[in-house]
């Protein structure tokens, strides 16, 4: 491009993006250039040159924008090809002339934008559910807002679980069905969530006070207790350290409370659910509170540090499923009835969350010990995956008021370390059929019978018989068929572990239907009763026969008779000196000596007891958590005689676990399975239970201190010897492998630790319980006399298809030669239990109570009336009457509690909208999120909503037509000063200005300058701005 003003032409180059400046100072608009032009810099890169000008103009007009000092005007000698040609069009051009409205440009362009957003806000309504819509703000007082803030950390914890739980749906890993398996009830979740917000909290406190004081806290100082009755109150957890309020009615003496409370009227907490397991020891945490045993892999315990707990079990626990010894005395049904007693009286909830409380770490992805994650470490040339490093494991919630909530923030060893929950009532009261919580029992109960029964499965049947009904919002593993996997539930029942193992299921269905059958019978005897008292009478009789055949046929066997008499002997009566809670050291060490003796198969025969083709024996591996292989796979008869007829596993010091529970527990898949010997160590170690040597002080045993004494209580010098080269000294022993591994007791199953601490146990749940079966008032003299001659045998006789039972079902018999015919089984005589109907209308019985029950009770040779009201609702009037020969003039009502109005403990989580229904309340999601699984929280669906594209069109069109509008103010506003002249001076004093720009000139300029070429006058570069020197 030629120029006849000068030899050479330099092309006006705009480097990178952003408002024209020189020297500083955005051009104004109108402005003059003058002819004054000179170098002040070479780009060494690009070899261009630098330019400054001075500019002429009102002062006033330029305003300096230090924020744009990126780009310069650079003069560039040589011919511009088309690419900077172009940008110098449509970058400087345009800036150019409108840098003097910068500040109304940008301030249109904010308002734009933010009325775009904020449209697109309000048709998008799922963009505002960030994290103040599911935790909210809060602006209290310091400690009130300390538990807000950690309320919220929980909440966030345990919905950041919830949320994987949904992604992760399909085939469930091992520590999934782990999960779903040790996941408590509502009012069990209610209790642990408290109580991990307590916990928390008062850390938070601590801390927050050290920082400021910039020291530790001393130990003598004492928390202030009105701090921790606030932090108490706030989180929740002081309904459940204050003792509950006991009726006062005639059926309190009759018929004990679904939760266990008031068994004991002096200490009504005593045995009831969601209630701290016992001590008999004190706890052996690490700092004294809280850490677990092995927490810190340093910490040395007479002189050694705890072994992994995975190298324990390879080196001394596993062995192959080929190698196990059968036992040739008793059946497989008495490791079942034992793993089903402990399902009735000790249920210890993990955390609610399975994310670390601070930082949020997935404790399945996670090997770092973050309370509520304690992974088990694995060696290693442990794992067949060299990216596995730990196996997932989750602390035990603690119980309310526990662990750092006692009166010295520095020394709470001896005021009050943490103590674990047991979510079921520690009474033998049939709570695996019932459940332990009203709300459960709401659940199982079939409302409009009017003979008591319990819901069952209304989709399958078994010959006739009924199954258990199905749980909602859970899915067990997915059965195979021709189009892959179809999605199955899990049972319902009163404990969820129902659906475990086919032994448990088949348990659970067995007493689901003697329930039935008693009501039912029962209420025919007595047609005057109403369901609740047909209901709480067969409960009743159901309790105390799982007490007679526990207590009569199960213990004495496990223990052997000398132990039995020593540890437990016979019945003296009611003690409410007793506590019957269940203890810490058996539930989590003691009874679990029960997995040694389950077998690797599970056996099913017909009806000559031989295995038939199409039900071959099936790997645990195979069956974990599979209740569709009972109803389709022949049933409950064919597992009852597996059962029955086969051996269990022997515990032998050698051969303590096979592989299906080692290392294939709970695999569904081609995962990795887990290692339920480790979890048993694990969780010992999680709960601070002492060593093994401090337990067999505890019993009166003798403290075993070298090699030689190991190998005379373990009579096996192989495992004494491994044993001691893990752990290095007797005490440091887990206490669960310790007892594994003695000598078996004469005629027993169990050691003479194991028999003394189950022995205790067994001897307290008895003695403790004002409602056993042999207490005085609670049975007849001849229902008493009735139900000793009931049992377990006869019991299968009435509810399966079986013509003939051993007479011990807990030994293992040769069909036909030890069986007998159901006819010669003694059965219940029900009679005893008939009752005359009241005479006239003597009471004016009414017909019923809408959402409740009235029951007619004697009290002190007066007639009464009892009214109750079913979970959900609340009894307005009084809860006992006296009989009136007219009738009630007003009889007390039910009246639906709004659960949605409870602050301190809301139902649903805060992502979810509560709903009050008639008896209860229901958590809504707004589209696209979803309920979970566990029916309180809302996680994202991963869709849109389903009014998405009508919504992204509406929006798209509105932000469109917005953009536009801004747009074209923006334009008008901008060019609106262009009647205002952009002249250059050239050679001879003229002007030229751009056409169209106005005719301001100063016309006192007059040095060299350069002129203005107009656009459109090269086709290949577009408008250009040439300064010819």
């Amino acid at each position: 491009m030629a120029s006849s003003h000068g030899s050479s032409e330099l092309f006006l180059d705009f480097v990178t993006e952003g408002f024209l400046h020189l020297e500083d100072k955005v051009l104004p608009a109108p402005v003059t250039w003058t002819r004054q032009v000179r170098e002040v810099g070479r780009d060494r890169r690009t070899g261009g040159v630098h330019f400054s000008s001075v500019i002429v103009g009102p002062p006033s007009a330029i305003a300096s924008d230090k924020a744009h000092r990126r780009p310069e005007l650079v003069l560039r000698k040589g011919r511009p090809g088309p690419r900077e040609a172009a940008r110098v069009d449509v970058t400087l051009m345009g800036r150019l002339f409108s840098a003097g409205s910068a500040v109304r440009r940008r301030a249109l362009a904010v308002l734009g934008v933010t009325l775009a957003a904020a449209c697109a806000h309000g048709l998008f309504p799922f963009l505002r559910r960030g994290q103040d819509l599911l935790w909210g703000r809060s602006g209290d007082p310091p400690v009130l807002s300390v538990v807000e803030e950690t309320r919220r950390l929980v909440d966030r914890a345990i919905y950041h679980t919830v949320k994987r739980d949904l992604r992760q749906r399909g085939v469930p890993s091992p520590s999934q069905l782990l999960s779903f398996s040790k996941r408590p009830e509502p009012t069990s979740r209610a209790v642990s969530r408290a109580a991990e917000i307590m916990e928390a909290s008062v850390q938070a406190l601590k801390t927050r006070v050290s920082g400021k004081l910039r020291r530790s806290w001393p130990p003598t100082d004492v928390l202030p207790e009105d701090v921790l009755n606030t932090v108490a109150n706030v989180s929740g957890c002081l309904p459940y350290m204050l003792p509950p309020e006991c009726p006062d009615t005639c059926l309190a003496d009759k018929y004990r409370l679904i939760t266990g409370a008031c068994n004991n009227r002096d200490h009504p907490r005593w045995g009831a659910s969601n209630t701290a397991l016992a001590r008999w020891l004190p706890p052996a945490y690490e700092d004294g509170i809280s850490q677990p045993r092995g927490w810190n892999p340093h910490f040395l315990y007479s002189g050694f540090p705890l072994p992994p707990v995975r190298e324990v079990t390879r080196q001394v626990i596993q062995v192959p499923n080929e190698a196990v010894t059968e036992d040739e005395q008793y059946s497989d049904l008495l490791a079942a009835w034992g793993q089903y007693i402990d399902h009735d009286i000790a249920f210890t909830p993990q955390s609610t969350s399975k994310a670390a409380f601070g930082g949020g770490a997935d404790c399945q992805l996670t090997c770092e010990n973050q309370n509520p994650c304690f992974p088990i470490q694995l060696p290693s040339n442990a794992s067949g995956s060299a990216s596995i490093s730990c196996l997932p494991f989750y602390r035990s919630s603690a119980a309310c008021g526990t662990g750092m909530q006692g009166a010295f923030f520095g020394n709470l060893s001896s005021a009050n370390p943490r103590q674990q929950m047991n979510g079921l009532t520690s009474f033998l009261d049939a709570s695996t059929v019932y459940g332990s919580s009203p709300a459960l029992e709401k659940q199982l109960r079939n409302w409009t019978s009017a003979e008591g029964l319990l819901r069952v499965n209304t989709r399958h049947r078994d010959a006739g018989r009924a199954y258990l009904p199905f749980a909602q919002l859970t899915t067990c593993a997915p059965e195979p068929g021709p189009h892959g996997t179809t999605a199955a539930p899990c049972f319902l029942a009163g404990d969820s572990r129902a659906s475990e193992v086919p032994a448990l299921t088949a348990l659970h269905t067995l007493w689901l239907r003697e329930h039935n059958r008693l009501a039912s019978a029962l209420k025919a005897l007595n047609a005057h009763w109403s369901a609740h008292t047909a209901y709480q009478e067969a409960r009743k009789v159901v309790g105390a026969l799982h007490q007679i055949i526990t207590m009569r046929d199960y213990v004495p066997k496990v223990l052997g008779p000398e132990a039995f008499q020593k540890h437990v002997g016979p019945y003296e009566g009611y003690d409410p000196a007793v506590d019957p809670t269940v203890s810490n050291v058996f539930s989590t060490a003691a009874f679990r000596f029960g997995h040694a003796t389950v077998h690797p198969l599970v056996r099913r025969l017909d009806a000559d007891y031989q295995e038939p083709p199409g039900l071959p024996p099936l790997r645990l591996q195979d069956a974990f958590f599979r209740p569709w292989r009972l109803l389709k796979e022949g049933g409950l008869d064919p597992l009852v005689r597996g059962l029955l007829a086969r051996p269990a596993k022997r515990q032998v010091p050698e051969q303590l676990m096979n592989e299906e529970l080692t290392e294939r527990l709970f695999v569904l898949g081609s995962s990795d399975g887990l290692d339920l010997a480790s979890i048993n160590l694990q969780r010992g170690r999680d709960h601070g239970l002492p060593g093994y040597n401090a337990w067999r002080e505890f019993c009166g045993l003798p403290r075993l201190q070298t090699r030689a004494d190991l190998h005379a209580a373990f009579a096996n010098a192989s495992i004494a010897g491994r044993i001691m080269d893990l752990y290095g000294h007797p005490d440091n022993i887990d206490v669960w492998l310790g007892g594994l591994a003695e000598t078996f007791l004469p005629q027993a199953r169990t050691g003479p630790l194991f028999a003394c601490l189950i022995g205790r146990q067994m001897k307290a749940l008895r003695d403790g319980d004002r409602f056993w079966w042999e207490s005085s008032g609670v049975f007849t003299e001849a229902q008493r006399r009735a139900l000793a001659r009931h049992s377990l045998s006869r019991v299968l006789c009435d509810n399966t298809g079986l013509p003939r039972v051993p007479a011990d079902a807990f030994r293992t018999g040769r069909f036909p030669r030890d069986f007998e015919a159901c006819e010669n089984i003694p059965g219940l005589n029900l009679d005893v239990w008939r009752e005359p109907p009241p005479q006239g209308d003597a009471c004016g019985l009414p017909d019923g109570v809408d959402n409740g029950d009235v029951v007619l009770c004697g009290e002190t040779g007066r007639r009464m009336l009892v009214f109750s009201c079913r979970h959900g609702f609340q009894l307005q009037g009084r809860e006992q009457v006296a009989c009136a020969p007219h009738g009630l003039l007003r009889p007390p009502v039910c009246r639906d509690v709004n659960e949605c109005e409870d602050a301190t403990a809301p139902p649903c989580h805060p992502s979810a909208r509560c709903r009050n229904t008639k008896g209860g309340f229901r958590c809504e999601c707004t589209d696209p999120y979803v309920l979970a699984e566990d029916g309180t929280a809302c996680v994202d669906s991963g869709r849109l909503p389903k009014a998405s594209w009508v919504s992204i069109a509406l929006g798209a069109l509105l932000v469109g037509g917005l953009a536009g509008l801004t747009w074209t103010v923006v334009c008008r506003w901008a060019h609106a000063g262009r009647k205002a002249s952009l002249c250059i001076a050239d050679s001879g004093g003229r002007g030229t200005c751009q056409p169209g720009l106005g005719t301001r000139w100063d016309s006192n300029a007059s040095q060299p300058a350069a002129a203005t070429r107009g656009a459109g006058q090269d086709p290949a570069c577009g408008s250009q701005i040439l300064l010819c020197q």
